[in-house]
């Protein structure tokens, strides 16, 4: 069975000057996997019609399929239909459908509709349209030998729903694709490098058609064993063999984020967590309120930065000037506690730190309190201020994760 590639082109000039982050490529790219369609290239140009016509052409020689997202909005800058035109040598034609669906959203709203809306129903006469529920602009399908071409917009939850709608269920029916398993596990407490010293059996002794990739991030590295054409039994014994050489630096063998870990043990034990947050300023927090359903086992967050709001709403005990910085054990014990208590939680998290060097340095205290004790752990940060931010809430959650297994 021949692998099927595939390539993802992006298209905005805004892409190019770094004032959008394209994350419709990582999506796009999480959706495709599964299906055993391999990523070949991803590619971005700007509003420019010959370099989306030559990115077009070029990619189209090296894959099966191309996805194109943006630049089919109403806007002057929104060239992509009429590129598809010149490049399929076909016409627009105004699609009747779409024109229903347009004039209907309109209505809805109670709001005038404009000639340039109108234009959204304008669509390459050789495209199959794919009909965007969630939006005004339809994607655009189109077939050239083997190959299929798909033209979505940017907007991410319109890309999305096409995606998930139309794009996926036309490409399993098309493609039969290799068989591709994955298992992923996540690590805490070691760097990449450590951890590729500590792996070099097990990466030698791997047959050709089984590959270990290394995702680290600041305080985590996922590690992600992935088999062409293999059987779950003989990736599972390897991915056991894994979990035994990394031993206790596993944080979890599910491929998820340390929250959504957290979060998951949580709701299974019934218990609940409430958070008091110093020099992460509430970003601990912002990661359990992005989880769906977070609220049955998040009570809230105290992001008590000065020492005279650690006072007065966590009546801590352990500061003698209100004027001066202060990052103790006893602080960070005290924070965990009392927050604990006030929000009537199971567990209680505390941290409190210094991020940027001073005349003191990086140094970093997190507690976790329960009914039936308080632990602590004190590490160093090493990086700026902002990938502080995100090394110590990382660390303080591996902590976090390690009281809650227990």
């Amino acid at each position: 069975m021949n692998a099927v590639y595939c390539t993802i082109l992006t298209i905005g000039d805004e892409l190019l000057i770094g004032q959008t982050i394209d994350t419709n490529s990582a999506w796009m790219a999480q959706q495709l996997n599964p299906l055993g369609i391999q990523i070949k290239r991803r590619v971005a140009v700007g509003d420019v019609r010959i370099d989306m016509l030559e990115a077009m052409q070029e990619e189209l020689q090296r894959t099966d399929i191309l996805l194109i997202t943006g630049g089919l909005g109403p806007t002057n800058d929104d060239i992509t239909k009429g590129v598809l035109c010149e490049f399929f040598n076909t016409k627009l034609i105004t699609d009747a459908a779409t024109d229903s669906w347009v004039r209907e959203i309109f209505e809805k709203r109670n709001r005038p509709i404009l000639q340039i809306n109108l234009d959204q129903a304008l669509v390459p006469e050789k495209a199959l349209v794919l009909p965007n529920k969630v939006g005004t602009a339809p994607g655009l399908l189109f077939t050239q030998e083997q190959k299929t071409i798909v033209a979505m917009p940017g907007v991410p939850f319109e890309m999305q729903y096409l995606m998930t709608e139309h794009v996926i269920p036309y490409l399993k029916e098309k493609y039969q694709t290799p068989n591709f398993l994955h298992r992923t596990v996540v690590t805490s407490g070691e760097g990449e490098s450590f951890i590729a010293t500590r792996l070099i059996e097990f990466e030698a002794a791997l047959p050709d058609n089984i590959k270990l990739a290394y995702l680290p991030k600041l305080g985590v590295v996922k590690l992600r064993l992935t088999g062409r054409e293999v059987s779950e039994t003989s990736l599972n014994a390897l991915f056991v063999d894994l979990i035994r050489r990394l031993g206790p630096i596993v944080v979890s063998t599910q491929d998820e984020d340390l929250e959504y870990t957290i979060s998951r043990i949580l709701h299974e034990q019934g218990k609940t967590l409430a958070l008091a947050e110093s020099c992460t300023g509430g970003a601990i927090a912002s990661l359990f309120t992005a989880i769906k359903g977070a609220s049955t086992i998040f009570k809230g967050s105290a992001v008590t930065y000065r020492n005279e709001v650690k006072k007065t709403l966590l009546d801590v005990t352990s500061i003698d000037d209100m004027n001066q910085t202060t990052v103790s054990e006893n602080l960070a014990k005290e924070m965990a506690e009392q927050v604990r208590l006030k929000m009537k939680a199971d567990y209680g998290l505390g941290i409190v730190g210094y991020l940027e060097k001073h005349d003191h340095d990086n140094s970093v205290w997190v507690a976790v309190s329960t009914a039936e004790k308080t632990v602590t752990k004190h590490f160093y940060t090493y990086y700026d201020r902002s990938k502080n931010i995100i090394f110590a809430s990382t660390m303080a959650l591996n902590f976090l994760l390690k009281q809650v297994e227990a």
